[in-house]
């Protein structure tokens, strides 16, 4: 699928691997606390094992190793019931069960699915199925109510773990039962999108553009990383069909009308701001549903726009990187500079026969011996 690199493009390349792995200097004071295995150098608190579960997303889905310390680092955050917490600055110490969350559990699992953590990745499931709750939905931390998000993430965790997602159920409600009680219903104003949660007043459905691709992408069974569909099914016009169908037409119309891309309001004021993230997510559900072409409208806004949003981001990165996956697009640049934001990555010896491999091998330029450039094919599209 790629043209074999010049030589030029090869030397250049490697000078860009060169500085990527030269040492850095040193971390200011506020950035202390971040492990070296950890992607970025931001405070972890509140998403250590969230970026770095993306982060390795990505790299599989590019078809490069990551060093061992970083899915090492992963696997140790695990507490001993099977869960997550956003982030354990001691693993020695024992988790706080109120500090576990659903979404930092199921990406996780995702991510050290594919890194072959099998042990890991049992025991996460049946963490995250022991904490369902009554409807078939999941909340953020166990005990709260099930939440569109939440339950989304949840239902990538269980089908990257091998589990029957249907199966999981709890007084006969499975996660689809609870996702589809959070949609609203066509004929009514945003029909065939996903509200959050039902307002705690009221009990209405609002609409919510991240609520509905984390839910678009659960119903179609997906994860974070979802592979380019061969062929383009259309968004449909209007709400209609499955709940996939019903919510992407949503997804569809909205991205259409705010020129490629959502929005978001900055809090106290009615000023709007483009929400890349959100934007993101659409690519990834959009292309879950066999939406291409709407899922590559998306994706070409925000090759075009995010620079400053994914500027030392790991997370922005590893969207941006799985969004070009699902869409078809070259994930190189994102991946190397996320590659540049943590611990030395290598790629995986070729198996596939198809495209080029980016990934130079060898030091000549420094010693004299000369550079080695594996070209070989690949199906992945970096």
């Amino acid at each position: 699928m790629h043209l074999r690199r010049t030589a030029a493009a090869a030397l250049a390349a490697f000078s860009t691997l060169l500085i990527a792995a030269s040492p850095s200097p040193s971390p200011s004071p506020s950035h202390a606390a971040a492990p070296a295995a950890l992607y970025g150098d931001a405070d972890p608190t509140y998403d250590g094992v969230w970026r770095q579960s993306y982060a390795l997303l990505a790299l599989h889905a590019a078809d490069t190793e990551p060093a061992g310390d970083a899915v090492e680092w992963l696997a140790k955050q695990q507490c001993a019931d099977g869960g997550f917490a956003s982030y354990r600055p001691d693993p020695a110490v024992p988790c706080d069960p109120k500090t576990e969350d659903t979404n930092a559990t199921a990406i996780a699992v995702q991510a050290l699915a594919v890194h072959g953590q099998d042990f890991a990745v049992k025991r996460a499931a049946e963490w995250l199925a022991k904490v369902q709750n009554r409807d078939g939905g999941w909340s953020y931390n166990p005990g709260g109510a099930s939440d569109a998000d939440s339950t989304g993430v949840v239902v990538g965790g269980l089908k990257a773990a091998g589990t029957d997602v249907k199966s999981v159920t709890t007084d006969g409600r499975s996660p689809y039962d609870a996702l589809r009680s959070l949609q609203l219903a066509c004929g009514k104003k945003d029909g065939g999108a996903f509200a959050y949660q039902p307002d705690a007043k009221s009990g209405a459905l609002v609409a919510n553009a991240k609520a509905t691709t984390d839910a678009v992408r659960a119903v179609e069974g997906a994860g974070f990383v979802v592979e380019a569909p061969d062929r383009d099914v259309p968004v449909r016009s209007e709400c209609g069909g499955s709940a996939s169908d019903a919510g992407a037409a949503w997804l569809g119309a909205r991205l259409a009308a705010g020129g490629g891309h959502f929005d978001a309001v900055t809090p106290g004021s009615d000023q709007k701001t483009p929400d890349f993230g959100t934007t993101a997510d659409a690519v990834i559900a959009l292309a879950a549903g066999g939406h291409l072409d709407a899922a590559k409208g998306a994706y070409n806004w925000l090759a075009a726009n995010s620079a400053a949003w994914a500027k030392d981001n790991p997370t922005a990165l590893a969207q941006l990187a799985l969004a070009a996956y699902a869409t078809g697009n070259p994930m190189r640049d994102h991946v190397t500079r996320l590659t540049a934001l943590g611990p030395v990555a290598q790629q995986k010896p070729d198996s596939s026969g198809g495209g080029s491999v980016w990934w130079i091998v060898g030091a000549g330029l420094v010693a004299g011996i000369g550079i080695g450039v594996l070209l070989a094919g690949r199906k992945h599209r970096l």
